[in-house]
Order: C-alpha cells, then structure tokens, then sequence
C-alpha cells in the first residue's frame, strides 16, 4: 500500500485522493505523458479511435478524458463526442480545447441509460476504486448494439522487454516525471497502479463478467497498452 503525501493517491484509490491528485498533475499532463511514453501516445489515442470505428453522427462518451486530448482525437471521425471526468481541474486545464465537457464518476455516469453508440476509457480504468461497477455504467449507459474500447497499460509480452519496462516504471519514470510534471510524486502512484494492474487476459475476463460481449484485445507497442474491445447485446 502506498501512503497519501504531496499530492499523491494510495493504492485504494479513494476516489477524493485520486482526483485531487490529478488536480495537481492537470496544468503540465499533456506535456508529461508525451515525454514519458517518448511521444507513443499520440498513436496510441489514433489506435484506439481506429478501434472505435466511428461514424459521423454518433454519440460517444470519453471517460477518464482529461484535458480532452483525446476527445478531440476522436472527434476527427465525426462523431459527437462528450468529454467526462472527475478531476475538475483536468477539464478545467482543457476548455479552451473547446470540446463538451461533464464533471462524473465513472461509477456513477450522470448519463440515461442507452445515451451512447460507444464508450471509451483511456488509462482511467485502473484508478477508478471499483473498476468492475465502472464497467456495468458504461454498460448501462450504452446503446444496445453499441462497443467499448478500454486502453489501458498493461503487461508486455516479451519476458526480456517486460522486466525493462518494469525497471522503467519505478525508476526513471518518476525521475523524468520530476523534470516535466506539475507534480513530479503522483507519477510513482502512477507506476504503482501500472505494475498492480491486470494483464490483458485477466482485464478481459473482468469485461466479460460485466455484461460486455465478444470481448477481444490488440496489444500496442509490445503489450505496453492493450485495447480491450467489447459490444452490448442488442
């Protein structure tokens, strides 16, 4: 269990500590994670609008979406595209972006039920404190016929490559953190949740089980990221 110092949430993932510390992480996000991933994240956002498959006039929910980077990436498709978040200062720091934005719990969408064509999580899941009644929202909030696409880290898939990633996560991540970030700690938070988080098998079967269907994954960059993909049974 990590402790709860400058900024920094603890692995339980009390939803107040987690969006606070993404409060203090907002104004220099963008910058940190494309340094970070060596600029891998720009393709992975257009990956995973690929693997949307949107179509002009749907209605799609961004969740975790930050800034709304990727909300605009997935605009490009001409799709409407809804911008959540629970971290006020996250879509604060990314309103002059332009996108629609809503301040929401993921476990608790302020959404109608059967609002959107398809819903789509970018590296937001593993901090949520209950992942599994996250995915039954975004279950609840999705047309029947309509996907999902989860991208989150995940495990690589090459033993060598993975124990170097691992090394990367909880030593230099934090250190390049420190030179770009607005809040250097959260960033070891950050490589904690990573290294706690499900493979991509076990992260599929959790999406199964809550009521997504023909549930499939695409790994990125060596297994670094995985899009988990998903459909609600008409």
């Amino acid at each position: 269990m990590a402790n709860t110092h400058a900024g920094r949430a603890s692995l339980d993932k009390r939803p107040g500590e987690v969006a606070a510390m993404f409060d203090g992480v907002a104004k220099r996000y963008d910058l940190t994670n494309t340094v970070i991933s060596a600029g891998q994240d720009r393709y992975w956002r257009w990956a995973t609008r690929k693997a949307l498959d949107l179509r002009p006039g749907e209605r799609v929910l961004d969740l975790a979406a930050g800034t709304g980077v990727s909300t605009l990436e997935f605009g490009k498709s001409g799709a409407w595209c809804v911008a959540a978040d629970f971290s006020k200062g996250m879509l604060a720091a990314g309103r002059f972006r332009g996108v629609p934005m809503v301040a929401g719990d993921a476990m608790a969408l302020p959404f109608a039920d059967d609002s959107f064509d398809a819903v789509t999580i970018s590296y937001g899941l593993r901090n949520v404190a209950d992942p599994d009644l996250a995915l039954r929202e975004m279950l609840r909030v999705t047309k029947p016929g309509g996907r999902l696409v989860v991208a989150e880290f995940s495990t690589p898939i090459v033993p060598a490559f993975r124990t170097l990633y691992m090394e990367y996560l909880m030593k230099a991540l934090p250190r390049v953190a420190r030179a770009v970030s607005s809040n250097p700690d959260a960033y070891v938070y950050l490589a904690e949740s990573i290294r706690a988080w499900p493979n991509q098998r076990q992260l599929a079967m959790r999406i199964g089980k809550a009521g997504w269907s023909s549930v499939k994954w695409r790994n990125l960059t060596g297994g670094v990221v995985a899009l988990h993909r998903g459909y609600k049974l008409g």
